[in-house]
């Protein structure tokens, strides 16, 4: 006892800390903080997976208008029509389809032009 009595006299922040109050305040955030199940840590983990599934659904619910849109299109026949000839390349039976691909700028097209 005597041993806790000169700290105390030496330093008097340790009255303060050595208050059990205190202790079980300190020991109770510790826990809360970093070691249950609900921690601060789990928290920051789950709001950044909250975030992420937040942004996915906002560009699925695009996606879903987009194509409401595109299914209200199809209902045409001329659109039909193009779609298929833009897409899928079809004609009618006297026509003639030519696919001009064009070649992308590359940094190895511009080398041999220079030379």
């Amino acid at each position: 006892m005597k041993f806790i009595q000169r700290l105390k006299d030496k330093y008097p922040w340790f009255r303060f800390v050595g208050n059990r109050y205190v202790l079980v305040l300190a020991f109770f955030a510790v826990w809360m903080l970093f070691l249950d199940n609900y921690s601060y840590l789990e928290h920051r983990i789950l709001n950044k997976q909250l975030d992420e599934l937040e942004t996915n659904k906002k560009y699925y619910q695009e996606e879903i208008k987009n194509d409401c849109l595109e299914i209200k299109r199809l209902k045409n026949l001329d659109y039909i029509e193009k779609y298929a000839r833009e897409k899928y390349y079809m004609k009618r039976d006297s026509e003639d389809i030519y696919i001009i691909e064009f070649e992308k700028n590359s940094p190895n097209d511009s080398k041999t032009k220079n030379k």
